[in-house]
């Protein structure tokens, strides 16, 4: 029997087999490819290029271009007179004479091929195969000891990938790359060297980035990690520095750094993750009803050519573990995470060492050597092309607002750019939506003046008693990428170059501020109206909590089609839940009741979910704040018989703008401002809200209190802005202020003030509030502040009434009567600066 008769006999024979035990998942999609198939002329042929020789790997490949109607990999390739007996193409050729200079002779013969018959093209589509990367299926750790990594495997260990994971098998096409072109470029690029050199190494430097994408770089174990750290220059002259200035022993600083690189490096594992992917797959069933996401393909297209950060917001200690499992879960490399050292306990910290985890210092409290060590070890990551993961809110939101940017790893991300990296680094923005939390209770508490609670062992298994309860879908959505050579060149810092220690010039802070606010941006920009938090904006800003079931479904259709209309971004997702369906979820979920009052079925809050649901209502409050500041000037001069003109309102809104805008990190920027507003002022007069020719109150009692209704949401933040500059011009000159001063007294005022009927949110001042409302003044140089004093401009008061003498006067009178304190309060305030 001929060879080549006995091949298609073995061939068939284990496509039967195949058939009949592999179920292959195809990651991505080969709709591109289809349609490039489609497009194509009998002078372009089709050929499929395989990283290793794999007879299994073939025919599954072969099985999934017939099932989408690819060309098969076994059908003959013609070029004019030429023919190939098939379609595919085996970068390393089992060959007992292999060398680093042996190229595959089917290659060479293509490319020979080509050059005599310069019409004729061949598009080449490498096909990444791997056995056991896919986590649906695995339920051992037998399994995970033997998925693919980076080595080769041979016919045993293909032989148990195939009995192991038979419903476990991962397959990506690629996109298709012209041999012509790459011919092309190897003449241009390397003249004096075969074409199939620069082709082998152009298809090897495509597989690595895929596989590198879907397992992550090939790592080396911790401990040689750490030796090599040790070594590098960096750290050693960190440690003689160490040694001068401490006055302690090099062997003394040699420990301390070699102790600080064991608490801070990571320990992945493998088979870590893939016990933890069992282990929250059990969760997730327990915990949600199902976890939402959205725009990964974003993220697994950029993963091939850039260094992936994934700069998420951080509402939960669950974010950790959700980000990991979305992303190991669609067939990327989980990233490894800065986590506060805090996080590092018994048990606990180990598992998420073992996951990627490094453990980083709330504060580097000058420390050089720790600073110089963490750099370097981040350096590393980087150099490596690791994927990573940081907040850059720092902590976790108690309010639900974003918090202002924590600077200190986005600032050490591109201060290591700097001294040079392999990739283009692209910050994925990640916004997670919850309908309820599991550290709700210690919010609760904290949001009622409790200390915030110490992580604990205790505590997280305390919190693990509650996956019986139902805590709702929760979402995922990948935001618009941040491109740091983008922002870099923006500032002209793109050919700075940095070494460890170095100070950063004002072009590369300026990137680190820029990046840092787009950041932010985007991750309100990819927000998820979710049912709850859309229901709990409607119902914390009506009287009492509470609304006749007929005017909440009203008002929810209200705000869907306010959405759809003034969309705040196109990646914003909005619940697909009608109104109708959206009470009967809250209900489900407990966070609202229904109640008869005088026969008149009610829908209101539930009395232990009014601060928690202000939590989710201010996850999507951005998306209203400008709409809302709108309805609240239009509101305000009709109450005291005022004209507004468009211009009027314009000037106004520019006024309070950058204040919103640092608060809520808005997506528009002054000079777009203008058209918005238009755009919100069109579709008032189109509800029939307002008058086209002077913004006057339509009339109609029901448009009328559509638009108060609307206008209710911008009250919180004004009222916070009108106290905050009022304590400034009342008591800055009387005692010393600084930020924690005016946070208790804004806090004591509010706390007063929260029994008047003006005050009919939930909504919670924080500390963020007040630093961003603060950085804004700075930033307008309407004051000046450092860690002990605030001194205002001489411009202050007259900016101040011509930016807010517009607002309730009630309000100005209220908290005014409010801020009223007695010699020994001020006195107590003092203390709490010391």
């Amino acid at each position: 029997m001929s060879n080549k008769r006995y091949s298609q006999l073995y061939r068939n024979f284990t496509k039967k087999i195949l058939d009949k035990i592999v179920t292959p998942q195809v990651l991505g999609t080969t709709a591109e490819l289809e349609h490039r198939v489609a497009q194509s002329s009998e002078k372009t042929q089709f050929c499929y290029v395989l990283q290793d020789a794999s007879l299994s790997n073939t025919v599954l490949i072969d099985q999934q271009t017939q099932s989408r109607g690819l060309p098969s990999v076994y059908a003959p390739l013609n070029i004019a007179e030429h023919q190939e007996d098939d379609s595919i193409l085996v970068l390393r050729e089992k060959n007992p004479q292999h060398s680093a200079y042996h190229y595959s002779a089917k290659l060479i013969r293509l490319i020979e091929t080509l050059e005599q018959h310069p019409e004729h093209d061949v598009l080449l589509v490498p096909v990444t195969v791997l056995w056991g990367r896919s986590p649906e299926y695995e339920d051992s750790w037998f399994k995970a000891l033997f998925a693919d990594a980076w080595s080769t495997p041979n016919k045993l260990k293909q032989t148990i990938n195939i009995s192991l994971y038979s419903r476990d098998n991962y397959i990506e096409f690629h996109k298709a790359i012209s041999l012509r072109q790459l011919i092309e470029q190897a003449t241009q690029q390397q003249p004096h060297l075969s074409p199939a050199h620069f082709i082998e190494q152009h298809l090897e430097h495509n597989f690595n980035q895929h596989k590198e994408a879907i397992l992550g770089p090939d790592l080396s174990d911790r401990r040689n990690l750490i030796h090599a750290l040790m070594k590098s220059e960096a750290v050693q002259q960190a440690i003689r520095k160490e040694s001068i200035e401490q006055k302690v022993s090099m062997f003394e600083a040699e420990n301390r750094a070699k102790s600080y690189l064991t608490e801070i490096v990571s320990d992945f594992s493998y088979s870590t993750l893939r016990f933890a992917e069992l282990a929250l797959t059990k969760l997730w069933t327990q915990l949600y009803d199902g976890i939402e996401v959205h725009h990964f393909d974003t993220v697994r297209e950029l993963a091939k050519d850039y260094e992936i950060v994934y700069t998420p917001c951080h509402r939960s200690h669950i974010d950790y573990l959700l980000l990991s499992y979305v992303i190991f879960n669609r067939g990327l490399m989980v990233p490894h995470i800065a986590a506060g050292i805090n996080l590092n306990l018994p048990i606990v910290g180990q598992l998420m060492r073992g996951a990627g985890a490094y453990f980083i210092r709330r504060t580097f409290s000058g420390n050089e050597l720790y600073t110089s060590v963490f750099k370097e070890y981040l350096h590393s990551l980087l150099s490596r092309n690791t994927p990573l993961e940081y907040f850059i809110e720092g902590g976790r939101s108690r309010t639900g607002l974003l918090l202002p940017p924590k600077k200190g790893m986005l600032s050490m991300t591109i201060q290591s750019h700097l001294r040079g990296a392999t990739k283009p680094i692209a910050f994925i923005p990640t916004y997670f939506g919850y309908e309820k939390l599991i550290e709700g209770t210690s919010y609760l508490n904290e949001l009622n003046g409790k200390p915030k609670e110490a992580e604990s062992l205790w505590g997280i298994l305390n919190s693990a008693r509650k996956i019986e309860k139902v805590f709702g879908q929760v979402y995922v959505n990948f935001g618009e990428p941040v491109f740091l050579d983008d922002v870099l060149t923006a500032n002209q810092a793109r050919d700075v170059k940095l070494n460890i220690n170095d100070e950063l010039p004002t072009s590369v802070i300026h990137t680190v501020d820029h990046t840092a606010h787009a950041i932010l941006e985007n991750i309100n920009k990819a927000v998820v109206i979710n049912p709850i938090a859309l229901i709990s904006l409607i119902l914390l800003n009506a009287d009492q909590h509470a609304l006749k079931q007929d005017e909440l479904l009203a008002r929810i259709e209200q705000y869907r089609r306010l959405l759809k209309q003034l969309c705040y971004d196109p990646r914003m997702i909005i619940t697909g839940l009608n109104p109708q369906e959206i009470i009967e979820y809250a209900l489900k979920l407990k966070q609202v009741e229904r109640y008869n009052q005088d026969g008149v079925e009610q829908i209101r809050v539930a009395e232990s979910q009014k601060i928690l649901l202000s939590y989710f209502s201010n996850n999507i409050l951005h998306c209203f704040i400008l709409p809302a500041c709108v309805a609240l000037i239009v509101q305000q001069f009709n109450e005291q018989n005022l004209a507004l003109s468009c211009a009027d309102l314009m000037q106004k809104l520019q006024a309070i703008y950058p204040y919103l805008k640092q608060e809520f990190f808005l997506a528009w920027t002054v000079q777009e401002l203008s058209q918005e507003i238009e755009k919100i002022v069109a579709y008032f007069i189109q509800q029939n809200w307002v008058t086209e020719a002077n913004l006057q109150l339509q009339p109609n009692p029901a448009t009328q209190h559509e638009l108060y209704a609307l206008a209710e949401l911008a009250k919180p933040s004004l009222n916070n802005f009108v106290l905050i500059q009022g304590l400034l011009q009342r008591y800055s000159a009387h005692i010393p202020l600084n930020l924690k001063v005016l946070e208790k007294m804004t806090k004591t005022v509010l706390q007063r003030a929260a029994d008047s009927a003006q005050f009919k949110s939930a909504y919670y001042f924080d500390s963020a509030t007040l630093k961003s409302f603060i950085s804004s003044l700075d930033q307008q140089a309407l004051l000046q502040h450092n860690a002990t004093q605030i001194s205002l401009d001489d411009t202050f008061s007259a900016k101040m009434s011509e930016y807010f003498a517009w607002y309730n006067p009630e309000i100005h009178e209220l908290l005014a009567a409010s801020s009223e304190f007695s010699e020994k309060e001020l006195k107590s305030f003092e203390q709490v600066k010391k």
